[in-house]
């Protein structure tokens, strides 16, 4: 029995589970609050991917006009049924052998999804068995979700279900509708499985966490399950979409299915939720950002006088309670930093509350998610990370930032080299200057293994518009000190902003495509902006050259209509440019040029319309990066060495009849060695210093005041070759 059942519901990621009730968990426990978390998610895919739920479909799809590649899969649903147990074991690490057969041919059976096996050589290259095994049962999996979607339930979907419901629903009418209808079969194995853990949680309140439009429909189903067998149980609705979309709710059915809907951070709404439900006068009740029904009106609440819980005090994310050995991983299409989203487990960190920019003009920087920045010390999230690692199993780390702070990753790192810690870790950033190439080699020696960030429209025209806080040249910059470290990185990429005209979208993409050509990034996606209520944008329409509207109704008529969601806002761009035509052209060069190739095809081979000649020199980014030499010295910069302790042999050099003492020094790295030879006293200078700046660093400007102690120019001894060797391997200034 506990207090709280927290539940994520269908569907999510099937390699990971989504983090927001970890996180709640773990805060309840600094309460000493009982809670049990549940993914419904992984645990209804488990159920229909199984030979007892394939077999359970047949029937049900018996009456269907089957389509050719239904007709194929249903003709060959013994094969089907027979190996998925197998596929599945092997998708969740536990049955790595199977990577041969699989590999072999002639044990999966195969229809549409595997049409696109010719491109595979040349889409994934020599790609190990293991990874090619998982493409190829992902594409089996797909297979048996094509046939669902046609003949058993068309809102199914791996990461969502039903996902158009939740998708700029203005009006609760069509959801509304569908949850009076008969449950479907999704709808059957998730109660199911709800009915079961219900039984054996018996809580008293149930926190439903939403974080997409796919998740919405769900999680309305098990409220609506909840309400009816179990009335006395108290119902809350939070995460990203009530967060983003939820904020202007006006319509009462909606607490037919919830009793609550919170806002913004969960902790303390959920902790004054929880001291409502055990309370004798709940006349005096307080609530924290939550909407709840009161003498039949919908009321918003936020009477506490408690503030909202520091970064710092909220707990360790827990994970318990989740199946985490039975998740799924799956390599779905070519896409370097994708893959990751998909394959493998990550245990799920935040560095930093908000974001420390905010000022992006596309971005929800009104909402308090993201306005109300609050980073926490370096030690107690290296802190989290091992009581993670010791209670997952996992040391993989995703860090889900909107944007995390390039100050607070030097000192993660720094305390993960301390400690001595082996993790892999990837995070969001922003492709700003303070991302040195010295920064990007400890990033990389602490086990940094990815960034993304915001390339957005590759103009400084509009990234000034958008208030990105870089340039293209920056952009190019930091990026290739990442990729030089050996740390893979995905680009953000944006269209259709607002007044973009066609010249920068083709300037934008020429921009891209040369980022890609000389190597400074590895993987993108194009996206179209979206117009959403609360960005500088969506507040601010006339400011951006934008009219919002909707079927023709004016935007002021629309906010008064709008009693359900509100987030994203159709609008007319008044440069009158169809964006919309280039999405096509603009992904498939991005496929291209992520696979290396056609560089050399003109921009216009993209498109079948007519584009105008690029403006951009073809060698801007090469230029960018040759002008990158920088060779001042910050004196408030520190030293760090992360390397180990040299090999000293000592010889004398003689020249015209003069001799004097010198220094071969060894130093040796994981995939380097590299000598240098220096006069003995700065020999042992050196020496004596990197030990003492060994993962510790010690500001530069004592270093040098030490170093001119005993001899002259320290810019002329910082910048020679052998100390350059040095600096280009584990010498660093931060």
């Amino acid at each position: 029995m506990s207090d709280i059942l927290l539940i994520t519901p269908p569907f999510t990621q099937l390699n990971t589970p989504y983090p927001a009730t970890a996180y709640i968990k773990g805060f309840l426990n600094t309460k000493s609050i009982s809670a049990f978390q549940m993914d419904l998610g992984i645990e209804v895919i488990l159920e229909l991917f199984s030979k007892k739920g394939l077999s359970s479909l047949i029937p049900k799809a018996e009456t269907v006009q089957f389509s050719e590649n239904s007709q194929r899969i249903h003709t060959l649903w013994d094969d089907y049924i027979t190996t998925i147990d197998a596929v599945i074991a092997f998708l969740q690490g536990k049955n790595p052998t199977l990577a041969r057969q699989i590999c072999s041919g002639n044990f999966l059976p195969e229809a549409s999804r595997f049409n696109q096996l010719d491109d595979m050589e040349w889409a994934f290259g020599s790609m190990g068995m293991q990874d090619k095994a998982k493409h190829l049962a992902t594409l089996y999996l797909e297979d048996i979700s094509d046939f669902i979607v046609e003949c058993i339930d068309e809102n199914f979907g791996f990461s969502r279900y039903a996902e158009r419901l939740g998708r700029s629903a203005n009006s609760f009418d069509e959801l509304y509708s569908e949850l009076q209808n008969e449950t479907t079969h999704i709808d059957k194995i998730t109660l199911q499985i709800l009915e079961e853990r219900v039984k054996e949680v018996q809580p008293k309140l149930v926190l439903i966490s939403v974080p997409f439009p796919g998740n919405l429909y769900s999680a309305f189903r098990c409220a609506q399950y909840i309400k009816l067998h179990c009335p006395s149980i108290k119902i809350a609705m939070g995460g990203g979409f009530p967060n983003t979309e939820l904020r202007s709710l006006k319509d009462k059915r909606v607490f037919e299915f919830f009793d609550f809907i919170t806002l913004d951070d969960g902790e303390l709404p959920v902790e004054l939720l929880y001291n409502y439900c055990h309370s004798a006068l709940v006349s005096e009740t307080e609530f924290k950002r939550t909407f709840l029904l009161e003498n039949n009106e919908v009321v918003y609440k936020n009477n506490t006088t408690k503030s909202d819980y520091k970064h710092a005090d909220v707990g360790t994310p827990d994970y318990s309670d989740l199946y985490l050995d039975s998740y799924i991983s799956v390599i779905e299409i070519a896409n370097p930093m994708h893959s990751l989203w998909s394959d493998g487990r990550w245990n799920k960190l935040t560095m930093a509350h908000g974001c420390y920019w905010g000022k992006c003009t596309f971005c929800d920087i009104s909402l308090d998610y993201i306005k109300i920045y609050e980073p926490i010390a370096a030690k107690i999230l290296v802190d989290r990370m091992e009581e993670l690692m010791a209670q997952t199993g996992e040391n993989g780390f995703h860090f889900v930032d909107e944007a995390a702070p390039p100050a607070l990753m030097r000192e993660v790192a720094l305390e993960i080299l301390k400690r001595k810690l082996v993790v892999s870790w990837w995070t969001n950033i922003r492709f700003e200057k303070s991302f040195t190439k010295d920064l990007c080699i400890l990033l990389k020696a602490s086990g940094c293994i990815a960034v993304s960030g915001g390339l957005e429209v590759a103009s400084d025209r509009l990234l000034e518009l958008i208030k990105k806080g870089v340039t293209v040249e920056q952009v190019a910059k930091v990026t290739n000190y990442f990729t030089e470290a050996g740390i893979m990185v995905h680009a953000y990429l944006m269209y259709g902003y607002p007044t973009q005209t066609i010249q920068e979208t083709v300037d934008s993409l020429e921009m891209v495509r040369q980022l890609f050509q000389i190597g400074s990034i590895q993987s993108g996606f194009w996206h179209q902006f979206a117009m959403t209520a609360h960005s500088p944008v969506g507040l601010n329409p006339d400011v951006f050259g934008v009219i919002p509207q909707q079927n023709g109704t004016s935007f002021s008529e629309l906010a008064k209509q709008i009693t359900f969601a509100n987030n994203d806002i159709q609008f007319i761009d008044k440069t009158g440019i169809n964006h919309d035509k280039f999405s096509f052209g603009l992904k498939k060069s991005l496929f291209n040029y992520m696979h290396g190739i056609c560089f050399e095809y003109d921009l216009q081979d993209w498109f079948e319309f007519k584009i105008p000649k690029t403006k951009i020199a073809p060698d801007f980014i090469k230029n960018a990066l040759n002008n990158s030499v920088d060779f001042s010295l910050k004196p408030t910069a520190k030293l760090i060495w992360i390397g180990t302790t040299p090999v000293v042999d000592y010889f004398t050099k003689s020249k015209k009849g003069a001799t004097w003492e010198m220094a071969k020094m060894t130093f040796y790295f994981k995939t380097d060695t590299i000598e240098i030879a220096i006069e003995k006293d700065q020999a042992d200078w050196l020496l004596k210093t990197l030990k003492s700046v060994s993962n510790q660093p010690v500001l530069l400007k004592d270093i040098k005041m030490d170093f001119e102690s005993q001899f002259e120019d320290f810019e002329l001894f910082w910048f020679s070759k052998p100390m350059n060797s040095l600096r280009n391997s584990g010498l660093l200034l931060l």
